[in-house]
């Protein structure tokens, strides 16, 4: 069995969480024996300029897959940008702009020729994300019987459009990280002919973090509340400090604080500040490190497929907060029996104050999330789901 997955970007330093899915799967699914490849462009990663080709036009290995390389076309940024806004406030669009902004999207004309010319090589293409011209014109460019989509779906106004709407419906199969995403996925789209599996994302089921090595090396000494992961307005982050900062205005309390680990900048309040420390990007043994130490991770993201961060505080054996308006992160937290949810400042300061209050439940939270992950995402359970389906979807 050959499998091709087409992604807009890839290299070896990807650090999105869609980019990471791809390179694990990817990985192991060469380790149980299946021909793997990855169709992308020569651009460099979703921060980059779409415009420029970066990386070289062919083939190349990366973590020791196959990795072609096709040209971007050039687009019209300031055209794209004027819809993006429009579609990032939740503004209609017409089929017109729908059209202009899949155009002038990131793609490969040359990626879309090959897998028309070469579909007889492959036995499935596996197109993800959902939102980017390499999936939407890769799709039309495959034998629809060939076509699958791991589409990384989320409440947002790019899921329903009307282009996307009517072109997710002709393929083969989709693949979901969680069940509130296949249950949106089929609120959104009629799905009544494509076969679907719910597989989520494999983690590392061996990871575990040391506290002391974390507060020795960082200097921190007090309980404190980790937030891990970028830090920008897509993943709610200034809530998180919004929050943090009027519990500290409310009970004057000085004996906990806010860690932040992470790529980006962002604004801290003035009047919190003392109390909070961003660590900015840190390596893998330090990050679960933290996990290991906090008192309890918190994701208030309200927009996720999936939640990596929640299953490595878990795997560390530390609990969760987050948000209740976040289908997927909320359906884990319920499931696992691992961390509570919140939806407005009082529940947040209410969830926080349960946490300090009960130490000994918190960490029996933290046991149950664990137990869960080895379960449910453990390495081999994903493959075998990966490879069951595609075993469905080709008939072999």
């Amino acid at each position: 069995m050959k499998i091709a997955f087409v992604t807009p970007w890839y290299g070896e330093d990807m650090k999105g969480g869609a980019e990471m899915e791809l390179r694990e799967v990817s990985v192991h699914l060469a380790k149980a024996g299946i021909d793997v490849e990855i169709l992308t462009t020569c651009a460099r990663s979703f921060d980059s300029d779409w415009n420029v080709n970066y990386y070289s036009e062919g083939t190349a290995s990366v973590y020791g897959i196959p990795t072609r390389r096709f040209p971007v076309r050039m687009r019209n940024t300031s055209a794209f940008n004027r819809i993006n806004r429009k579609l990032m406030r939740n503004e209609n669009v017409n089929l017109s702009e729908e059209k202009l902004f899949l155009k002038e999207m990131i793609n490969s004309p040359g990626l879309y020729s090959y897998i028309e010319e070469n579909e007889y090589l492959y036995d499935l293409f596996i197109f993800m994300p959902y939102m980017f011209g390499t999936t939407f014109f890769g799709v039309l460019s495959c034998p629809p019987e060939k076509a699958v989509m791991l589409p990384c779906f989320h409440e947002e106004s790019y899921a329903h459009m009307l282009m996307f709407r009517r072109t997710y419906i002709n393929i083969k199969g989709m693949i979901f990280n969680s069940y509130p995403e296949q249950e949106l996925a089929n609120r959104i789209y009629d799905l009544h002919e494509t076969q679907q599996a719910c597989i989520g994302v494999g983690m590392n089921t061996k990871i575990h973090g040391d506290p002391a090595i974390f507060r020795t090396k960082f200097g921190i000494d007090k309980p404190f509340i980790l937030y891990a992961g970028r830090k920008d307005t897509g993943k709610n982050v200034s809530t998180l400090l919004k929050y943090f900062a009027e519990y500290k205005m409310r009970t004057l309390e000085d004996d906990i604080e806010l860690v932040l680990i992470g790529g980006g900048d962002i604004e801290l309040p003035e009047s919190a500040e003392r109390f909070i420390r961003d660590l900015g990007f840190v390596d893998a043994d330090d990050k679960y490190n933290a996990m290991a130490a906090a008192e309890f991770l918190c994701q208030p993201s309200m927009n996720e497929s999936f939640s990596i961060v929640i299953m490595e505080s878990w795997l560390c054996g530390r609990p969760v907060l987050v948000h209740g308006k976040c289908p997927v992160t909320t359906d884990f937290a319920s499931q696992a029996q691992g961390g509570l949810y919140f939806q407005d400042y009082y529940e947040f300061e209410g969830c926080l104050k349960w946490f300090k209050a009960n130490k000994d439940k918190a960490l029996e939270l933290g046991a149950n999330g664990n137990a869960f992950v080895k379960k449910n995402f453990d390495w081999n359970v994903i493959i075998e789901k990966y490879i069951k389906f595609f075993e469905k979807l080709t008939g072999e």
